[in-house]
């Protein structure tokens, strides 16, 4: 593990800040916040206008004076000062009473793998402006392989795909830690511009920032896979004309422009398990690829996993929560720490 699992008990609250989700889990009363990652600010008195949902909303839709920020950007906070404020405003004053009452507050958060130290001191400097004392920091991997029931401590291995909305981690587990891990910078947000990407191009149409992932929604009756519909109608601004227009788009067609960014998703997965010991490559022959984030659900991506690997690929239950309910879980002292006993020395 990146800490150990007894200064992780000590922890009172756990973050998971994400690019598309920030997600806080509080000791004692389990997951107490699961909102988008999104502040609007009014950029003439500087006063925080709205987070988290409603904010999204506002996306594409305000003056000019109001400003909509992500302050998170693929698992890195860009501005702390913005970061703290969303957070506080996610928490609620109940809440934060709660926590300033702990005399010495601890606090954990998720990191990215192979995240560089200026991340993660950004990632500390939030916390603490939330008035931790300390803070621990938890690689992604782990905390989404404990939260999906994975059997990290064991010494077979484990293979798991964290699929977020700006990076796609991909690591093979063994014995409580990472044996070899990749981190691919396309997730769920390069998919999105490459469906924008397509119906420009092709059908001269801009698409509303949020009509996305309805768009994936509608496709999800095995859209993305051979056997599903051949068109969907979707609506737009013309780009010539700026008026209001519908076409008939070829599913085949957006099939292929999303398979072009998760071509290198798959080139990550093949370069892992190139790195990775036959004997562990072996075991996952049997256990297959765990897929958890928000992305694994796009329709269609398990397959094109199956497909490329020829291993069995599962999704799971609560693939978006897996990373916070894990540490969760470190936090409340459900995980037993592997204990291995050292040989005694014959005299």
């Amino acid at each position: 593990m990146t800490v150990s699992l007894e200064q992780l008990r000590r922890c009172h609250v756990a973050v998971d800040l994400g690019a598309a989700r920030t997600r806080v889990f509080v000791k004692g009363s389990g997951l107490v916040v699961d909102e988008p990652s999104v502040a609007a600010v009014n950029t003439r008195s500087g006063a925080l206008i709205a987070v988290g949902a409603l904010a999204e909303q506002m996306t594409g839709r305000t003056p000019d004076y109001i400003r909509v920020m992500r302050p998170v950007t693929g698992g890195t906070v860009v501005d702390i000062e913005m970061a703290q404020r969303m957070l506080r405003h996610l928490l609620g004053e109940k809440l934060r009473r709660q926590l300033r009452r702990k005399p010495r507050l601890r606090a954990a958060a998720c990191t990215p793998h192979d995240s560089d130290p200026l991340a993660q001191r950004a990632t500390i400097e939030t916390m603490v402006g939330l008035g931790a004392r300390r803070v621990e920091l938890v690689d992604t991997l782990i905390a989404a392989a404990v939260g999906c029931g994975l059997p990290v401590e064991k010494p077979t291995a484990t293979m798991i795909m964290v699929c977020g909305a700006a990076t796609t981690q991909v690591a093979v587990l063994s014995l409580g830690s990472i044996v070899t891990a990749q981190r691919v910078p396309v997730g769920g947000n390069a998919i999105d511009n490459a469906v924008i990407q397509h119906l420009r191009h092709q059908h001269e149409l801009m698409l509303p920032s949020q009509s996305v992932r309805p768009l994936q929604l509608a496709l999800r009756g095995n859209g993305i896979t051979a056997d599903g519909p051949t068109s969907t109608e979707i609506h737009g601004r013309d780009v010539a004309t700026g008026l209001a227009r519908s076409v008939f788009v070829d599913t085949a067609a957006v099939r292929q422009a999303i398979h072009t960014p998760l071509t290198a998703v798959l080139d990550g997965i093949g370069k892992v398990l190139r790195d990775c010991p036959p004997d562990l490559v072996a075991d996952l022959a049997d256990t297959g690829v765990m897929m958890v984030g928000g992305s694994a659900l796009l329709p269609g991506l398990d397959q094109m996993v199956r497909d490329a690997t020829g291993m069995p690929v599962h999704i799971a239950e609560r693939p978006d929560v897996c990373a916070i309910l894990g540490l969760g879980a470190m936090l409340d002292g459900k995980i037993q720490p592997l204990v291995l006993n050292p040989l005694a020395h014959a005299e």
